[in-house]
This record gives C-alpha cells, sequence and structure tokens, in this order.
C-alpha cells in the first residue's frame, strides 16, 4: 500500500471518528445515564453550561444535551457534585441554580 493510501485511510477513519463522537454527544441523556449521575451524588443546575455542553433541557428551540445556544444560559442545566449549584460564580456575577429562570 502506497503511503498516499496510508495517509488518506487514516485521515478518512479519523473523520468518521470524529463524526460519530459528535452525534453521540449530541444525543439525549439516557435514563441510566441519568440514574447513574443521581446515584453519584450529582444534581442539575441551571445557567452553568457552555455553550452546546449542557446535559439535557436547554428551553424552547432546543431539544436536549448539547444543545445551549449561548453560554450560562439560565434554562440549560448540567450535572455537578451534589450541594455545590448555588455556590459555582458565574462570569456574568449570577450563580447555578437549581431551577431554570
Amino acid at each position: 500500500m502506497s503511503i498516499q493510501k496510508v495517509v488518506a485511510s487514516a485521515v478518512l477513519a479519523s473523520a468518521m471518528a470524529t463524526a460519530l463522537a459528535s452525534m453521540a454527544s449530541a444525543a439525549p441523556l439516557t435514563k441510566a445515564e441519568g440514574e447513574a449521575a443521581i446515584a453519584a451524588h450529582k444534581e442539575k443546575c441551571y445557567g452553568v453550561a457552555l455553550k452546546g455542553q449542557n446535559d439535557c433541557a436547554a428551553g424552547p428551540g432546543t431539544t436536549c444535551q448539547g444543545t445551549s445556544t449561548v453560554d450560562f444560559q439560565s434554562n440549560s442545566w448540567k450535572f455537578v457534585q451534589g450541594g455545590t449549584c448555588t455556590s459555582i460564580h458565574l462570569p456574568n456575577g449570577k450563580t447555578g441554580a437549581l431551577t431554570a429562570s
């Protein structure tokens, strides 16, 4: 096999892996994933996720995991260690919240 074909195959494999990883991260949080997070004493914390990094529910116009449209969107949540949400200080002067606003 020529070096050119090896490089082309490696590039194609890398592109496919990236595409599959992107699709997987945009999928809804499964029931098992949610239960595992709760069992690990995690809590839903609204307003702390960066754009596209929420764990679920990002309000109207979004569907689920990875769909928040702005940093610190107040109606999207991310799992954080239990008991820490409201002590997370954000750059906008707010803190994390246990409910959507």
